[in-house]
């Protein structure tokens, strides 16, 4: 799930448009942790199977560690297996970008914070999982915050 490419390559979008939360990386060092920008900020990964967010279970919504952004729900959420949470949807279309990452030796598709370009993890598609999307969002733990009702 990394990427050999900083989460933000400025201010804007893959498509030009401005993101509505732009820091400075001093600003961003101190509202996260070493560890979340490192992921967030630079696209690394959480190892597998260790994000507290993997085998969670309970109703209520993700939201992007960075800025708060609703991202995910739990009704998207399935246990895929992977060692990442895994999700066949974002809450809305808009609330997430998609950048081609090359840095693995084959193409795949890095998923975005829509509002502030935090890396969230990878979109994969037609992997036999059954969901109504046929996708699987496999994002970092460490790159949302989870709120049950």
């Amino acid at each position: 799930m990394g990427s050999s490419t900083p989460a933000r390559d400025g201010a804007q979008r893959p498509d030009g448009t401005n993101y509505e939360t732009v820091l400075s990386e001093d600003e961003w060092r101190e509202r996260l942790s070493p560890e979340e920008y490192r992921v967030l900020r630079e696209a690394g990964t959480e190892p597998a199977y260790q994000g507290k967010f993997t085998n969670e279970k309970r109703a209520g919504s993700y939201s992007c560690r960075a800025c708060g952004a609703e991202l995910f729900t739990s009704e998207t959420k399935f246990d895929s297996h992977c060692g990442w949470p895994s999700f066949y949807e974002p809450l809305a279309k808009d609330s997430v970008v998609y950048l081609e990452d090359k840095s693995m030796g084959s193409a795949r598709t890095e998923v975005r914070c829509a509002t502030c370009g935090g890396h969230l993890g990878h979109v994969f598609e037609g992997e036999g999982f059954g969901t109504p999307t046929d996708q699987r969002y496999c994002i970092n733990s460490i790159s949302v915050n989870f709120e049950s009702p």
